[in-house]
């Protein structure tokens, strides 16, 4: 209605005017003049009322449906399994969250403003014009169809390139997020003059195809508006013909060219949004890629629930390939764990030890065989309960922006102070905890930047300790800690976790020698079973890292 409003707003005006010109100024009827005036002050002052509510509307309306369509894409993401990251990657992810959506807002905010008005104000320009004067309009009609072909042809050749202009962003954010994230390493390895070049090609890139893709759009106006010039030329230079022979009056003449100049400026503003629809639907169709993903991890249709779980896990002939790779990286394991067992699993690199772990977290789907928890498949189990049941303290210690104690009560947010200082002691982290100016209040930086590694280590295994899962999963998260340290965070587990099944996963065969179990991995496959006594009587993998480490410490 208000679109409407403003259109039947823009149509009315050039009649009064016409009225105004041949018999008002002409007559020199002061009284018409005035009571027109009025008339048309009070259209526009309509005219404007509806274009100001329309545009609030539409702004309010675009930025609900960005928001909306941000939530949406971000519970997606937040819901996919591991491995359908890496089809994407996370950069790329985030440029799809906010500028893809940022894009798709702006288009439908010119839609929601112009699609409807822009041809409506045109085909009823067209019709006035025609009203007003038959043999004029005939010079519409010949210059309309260009501007159409030219509109046509442009879009034709912006929508490719708006999908090349999306693409190097993705690759400009990827660079930045990596040189953000590894700025340490770039400066130890002197590698900013290499980073800086990598990132000024991509950023050169992305501009040039900007570049270009503006040199197409910037043409449009600027050719618009000169088709508009001729079109009052050739319409002023025909009227004075009929107006010098009285078959036109000057009013109608300027009415006639003001619904030429609406035609046009709805042909503008089409062009305009046929310039942000392209770069929306390439936008749309990204968005529509993190919708489309497939997770490879699914919930069970009808899942099932362990009312009291117990910790006890079970490997049953297991099989694990991640996508298009050609080698398993899990391959026939089988093993059991009980709730009082610590087991422990080592390794050389890519022997496939943290592919255990994953699949335990169930981050991916066994191919073959089976993980049960209390004899209950876990594919079986709600994600979330399975979750509840298994803690893991990652091999790459990850905090997040807030506090100390909001870090570690993240574990478990409705833990009381008291277990979350507890936590802190067996983890061998309140000494630091103690030394720091707010205690557990103390703000921890966005990745723990402010925390040395073996600090953000120790946080993250209270984080795991204050849960209290019945299964304890320790990927590898002991290896920034000195020996000290290592022995008084196992040695205060032990009462922690006592009833609980232990899972650690270790590179220093110092920091598993006491487990009840040792299962020694290589190429992916289970190689050695037993105590520490006994691998080292009879396992040759086994022998070669205890040889290897006690080398190193000779050394």
């Amino acid at each position: 209605m208000l679109t409407f409003g403003q259109v039947i707003a823009d149509l009315l005006l050039p009649n009064y005017m016409a009225d105004i010109i041949d018999r008002g100024i002409a007559a020199g009827d002061t009284h018409l003049i005035v009571r027109k005036g009025g008339v048309m002050l009070a259209v526009s002052l309509a005219g404007v009322i509806c274009a100001m509510v329309a545009g609030f509307l539409a702004a309010r309306t675009s930025q609900s449906i960005a928001r909306d369509l941000r939530t949406a894409v971000f519970s997606r993401i937040t819901h996919l399994a591991v491995g359908a990251f890496d089809k994407i990657g996370a950069a790329s992810l985030i440029t799809r969250t906010t500028n893809d959506i940022q894009q798709i807002q702006g288009a439908t905010f010119s839609m929601l403003r112009m699609m409807l008005r822009a041809p409506v104000t045109c085909i009823g320009g067209i019709f006035m014009a025609v009203n007003k004067n038959a043999q004029l309009s005939v010079i519409l009609l010949i210059i309309l169809p260009f501007i159409a072909a030219g509109i046509y042809m442009v879009t034709q050749k912006a929508v490719p390139m708006f999908r090349r202009i999306q693409q190097k962003l993705d690759n400009l954010n990827l660079i930045i997020r990596e040189n953000l994230t590894g700025i340490r390493i770039i400066r130890a390895f002197s590698r900013l003059g290499f980073e800086r070049k990598k990132f000024n090609a991509a950023n050169t890139e992305l501009t040039a195809a900007t570049v270009r893709m503006n040199r197409i759009m910037a043409v449009m106006n600027p050719t618009m508006m000169l088709c508009m010039n001729l079109l009052t030329i050739a319409i002023v230079w025909v009227a004075s013909f009929r107006i010098d022979r009285g078959r036109l009056t000057v009013g109608d003449m300027m009415a006639f060219i003001q619904y030429a100049i609406q035609i046009f400026m709805a042909l503008t503003a089409m062009s305009m949004m046929f310039i942000a629809l392209p770069r929306a639907f390439t936008s749309a169709e990204r968005l529509r890629e993190v919708f489309a993903l497939k997770s490879d991890v699914k919930e069970a249709a009808a899942p099932q629930h362990i009312a009291s779980p117990t910790g006890a896990l079970r490997f049953d002939h297991v099989w694990f390939r991640y996508e298009n790779a050609e080698q398993y990286a899990v391959k026939d394991v089988t093993f059991t764990a009980m709730p009082g067992n610590t087991v422990a699993i080592i390794g050389g690199t890519g022997s496939g030890k943290t592919s255990l772990i994953n699949l335990i977290c169930r981050y991916y789907d066994v191919e073959r065989g089976a993980i049960s928890i209390d004899e209950v498949d876990i594919r079986q189990l709600r994600q979330s309960e399975l979750h509840h049941i298994v803690g893991l303290t990652p091999q790459k210690s990850m905090l997040f922006s807030g506090t100390v104690r909001h870090n570690i009560a993240m574990g478990n947010p409705d833990a009381p102070f008291p277990a979350i200082v507890e936590a802190c002691r067996i983890a061998q982290a309140e000494e630091f905890i103690n030394a720091m100016p707010l205690h557990y209040d103390t703000p921890v930086s966005q990745g723990g930047a402010n925390l040395s590694g073996g600090q953000k280590q120790r946080l993250t295994i209270a984080r795991t300790i204050v849960k209290k899962p019945k299964i304890y999963v320790f990927d590898d998260c002991f290896s920034a800690l000195d020996f000290k340290t290592d022995a008084a965070i196992r040695a205060a587990l032990r009462e922690e976790t006592r009833h609980a099944t232990v899972i650690i996963v270790a590179q220093r065969i110092a920091s598993i020698r006491n487990a009840d179990r040792i299962l020694v991995m290589d190429n992916g496959s289970i190689v050695g079973e037993g105590t520490h006594t006994d691998l080292l009587k009879n396992n040759s993998v086994y022998q070669e890292i205890y040889a290897s480490q006690n080398e190193l410490d000779r050394v």
